[in-house]
């Protein structure tokens, strides 16, 4: 939570390669503590994975709050995920 590196807290992803195209992460976001999911997250475990040749360039990262599949486009220097979306809330603000 607090640590002298990182004065200013910081997002922190544990990740476990499961197999070659299976994560599962973790997700510690400085100010919120342990969250369900985090998409940055995943797709920068991916590639830093993938970069290190510990998984493949496609992956299913496992998460609390669900999977999500993320896919490195190395010709293009581009990542994709995919995930399911789900309608959490419906409000009214008056200002």
């Amino acid at each position: 939570k607090i640590h002298k590196l990182f004065p200013a807290r910081a997002n922190i992803e544990f990740v476990e390669v499961v197999d070659d195209h299976t994560l599962r992460v973790r997700v510690w976001e400085r100010g919120s503590g342990e969250t369900l999911a985090c998409g940055t997250g995943s797709t920068a475990a991916l590639a830093v994975t993938a970069r290190l040749g510990k998984c493949g360039d496609e992956a299913d990262v496992i998460l609390r709050g669900g999977t999500l599949h993320i896919a490195w486009d190395r010709t293009q220097d581009l990542l994709y995920m995919t995930g399911p979306a789900a309608f959490v809330f419906d409000g009214t603000v008056t200002l």
